[in-house]
């Protein structure tokens, strides 16, 4: 059974850093590319950052030089280190693995971490 929990989100001011960690389950965690996805009410869920099984990352343009993913294959781990935190940042956020296309590869989704940037 595929199963993602998010944890590390919380409210910050504007300018401040989190650091948000998922633990997935019941998936071959070293042979997938994983992201970090948001959602915000009204809006599409959208793919803020990935990292394929080497560590090569990309980023969506609205996050880049201020956020890091990474990824411990060992404990089946994908952090996303999240810096100069913007109120436009806020969302929920999730973790899941990335196919090719970008998508999302699983249909299961974790309760995701909330985080709110708000002064």
């Amino acid at each position: 059974q595929v199963q993602f929990v998010e944890s590390g989100g919380d409210l910050v001011q504007p300018g401040g850093s989190l650091r948000l960690s998922c633990a997935a389950s019941g998936i071959i965690f070293s042979i997938l590319r994983m992201g970090w996805y948001r959602k915000v009410p009204g809006k599409q869920r959208e793919l803020v950052a990935a990292i394929t099984i080497n560590g090569s990352t990309n980023y969506a343009d609205s996050v880049k030089g201020r956020f890091t993913i990474s990824r411990d294959n060992d404990e089946s781990t994908v952090d996303l280190q999240m810096n100069s935190l913007k109120p436009e940042d806020t969302a929920v956020y999730y973790c899941n693995a990335v196919r090719p296309t970008m998508g999302p590869r699983y249909d299961s989704w974790g309760q995701g971490t909330q985080v709110t940037v708000s002064s």
